[in-house]
């Protein structure tokens, strides 16, 4: 089914609709509501484009008859050299969104497969992402283990 899809790169074009699918995967899940967002997606667009333009973002976007129905991206963090990577690099994945008259095609399926063997190509051993709970069974399903990560917000 995902192959009446077609996928392409995201451009710096695409900057605010990466927002755009950002701010729904959050009030999607429940994590926040969408009147609280407009800070995040302003911020949001001036962080991801700088990023888009020299390559330490990469997105997908999925199109279907030309209209984009889904999304995800990869930002290529700097990271201290680890014992599980030496190399002071990290992909990091966020933004997996499918429109809801989408899912069930496989889509966030085939943005998985495709961030994770981009991470392969770039000589990455370590992939991290943080999963709702509506993502954390594809995740789970293709290898993703919890990790012992914490966090502290702090007001």
């Amino acid at each position: 089914m995902a192959d009446m899809f077609e996928t392409r790169l995201a451009t710096v074009g695409d900057a605010e609709l990466i927002a755009r699918q950002r701010r729904q995967m959050f009030v999607d899940a429940g994590q926040a509501e969408d009147v609280l967002l407009q800070p995040m997606m302003e911020n949001f667009v001036a962080w991801v484009r700088p990023r888009l333009m020299d390559g330490s973002y990469v997105g997908w976007m999925v199109e279907q008859d030309g209209s984009v129905v889904a999304g995800a991206g990869m930002w290529m963090m700097d990271f201290p050299p680890h014992w599980m990577d030496a190399k002071p690099m990290r992909a990091y994945l966020l933004n997996f969104y499918v429109d809801p008259a989408f899912r069930g095609h496989g889509l966030a399926w085939k943005l998985l497969k495709t961030s994770v063997e981009e991470a392969r190509q770039r000589g990455v051993k370590v992939v991290s992402l943080h999963a709702s709970k509506f993502g954390r069974p594809i995740y789970e399903r293709n290898g993703f283990e919890v990790s012992t990560e914490m966090m502290l917000r702090l007001d």
